[in-house]
This record gives structure tokens, sequence and C-alpha cells, in this order.
């Protein structure tokens, strides 16, 4: 704060001054952002996003087939109990509807044999099983992976239940 003097040569008050011309012009150019600025940090972040993008959706593919083993491992669980109450595997016709009520009046059946209803796998599509299984197994459950169609690689690639 320093004294001015007024025009007819009278002290007035304190007065505040922000500085010279200069630096107030400085402190106006700093108010934003360049255009140039805007666009190097959109470029930047569009490269990153280009780099980390691709691996990310990579990610959820092999997650997808993950979660389809873990709720595979709970429908044979399922199937399992079933088959120790009535002494077989639900047959092809009924399915694994077998396991939320008794279409086929099977003998000593205690279900429901899931918590809810047999889910959807991670495409939603409907598992499929198959009683007698391949190579010897004695039913196959399964899901033919995103494209719906039996072979494929990566998150097409069929999942079975082990």
């Amino acid at each position: 704060m320093r004294a001015g003097i007024g025009r007819q040569g009278a002290v007035n008050g304190p007065t505040l001054t922000l500085g010279s011309k200069r630096q107030q012009h400085r402190v106006g150019r700093w108010r934003g952002f360049t255009l140039l600025e805007l666009l190097v940090v959109l470029l930047i972040i569009a490269l990153l996003a280009g780099y980390v993008g691709p691996k990310l959706f990579g990610e959820v593919g092999k997650a997808r087939s993950k979660t389809a083993a873990s709720q595979m491992k709970g429908i044979t669980s399922a199937l399992d109990r079933y088959r120790l109450d009535t002494g077989h595997y639900p047959s092809n016709d009924v399915g694994l509807q077998a396991l939320e009520n008794n279409q086929a009046n099977a003998a000593g059946w205690d279900g429901p044999y899931m918590s809810g209803q047999v889910p959807a796998d991670p495409w939603g599509k409907a598992y499929l099983y198959r009683i007698p299984g391949q190579n010897g197994r004695d039913y196959d459950l399964f899901t033919y992976g995103a494209d719906g169609k039996p072979g494929g690689t990566g998150e097409d690639a069929d999942v079975f239940a082990k």
C-alpha cells in the first residue's frame, strides 16, 4: 500500500496497486489454457486409451470364461446332489430344469438343488447339458462361448465343466 497524490496536490488515503502494467498483463495471460495445450493433452489421453483399452477388453473375455467355469462348478455340484438323491443324472429330455423342479417325477427327488434358477452363461445363453457325456464321462456340461458355435478361440472358445 502506498499513498498517492491527487490532482490538486492533496494526499489521498492509502491505495492498493496490483503492480506494474507488465505484471498485470502476465496475470491476465495465465487465466486459461491455449487451444494448442488442450490439443496436446487430448492427444496424450487418446494415446494412453489406445494402448490400455485393448488390454482391458482382452481381460474381459478371460473373466467371462472364468465366470462360466465357476458357474458350472455350482451346477455340477447340484447335479451330483441330484444323483445322490435319485440314483441317476437327469435325462436329456428334462435337462438342467430337473435341478429346479421334479418334472420327470423322479423318485427320491429332494430339490430344488439350486438356490435360484439355473444361471445363463456369461454371454446370456443357456448352458448345454448332455447325457451320456463324451470320452466316457457321465455327462457333459458346457457352453459354446461368445459366438454360440462349437470350437473357436479366445472368448469364442468352448468352456466345459471339469
